[in-house]
């Protein structure tokens, strides 16, 4: 199904419902679905924290630094 026939069919179903309690769900859920779909998890770090990510990125473009991931699953198992 294309966007514009998804669109027009959410407005359809929209329309037919009457019951103001279900509109108000409806709509509750839906503005909690866009919200979260806007936030990104970098927003939510802070400046330490980015620059963490970035520093583990650059030292992951060198392979010497890279571990296995099974070294690293066995020496965590019992934390998983």
């Amino acid at each position: 199904m294309d966007k514009t026939l998804l669109k027009s069919n959410i407005h359809k179903l929209i329309d037919r419902i009457e019951n103001e309690s279900i509109l108000e769900e409806y709509y509750n859920e839906m503005k909690s679905i866009l919200e979260k779909s806007q936030d990104s998890v970098w927003d939510k770090l802070n400046e330490e924290q980015k620059k963490e990510v970035l520093l583990s990125f650059e030292e992951s473009e060198n392979t010497n630094d890279l571990v296995e991931n099974k070294l690293v699953m066995d020496k965590y198992r019992a934390w998983l």
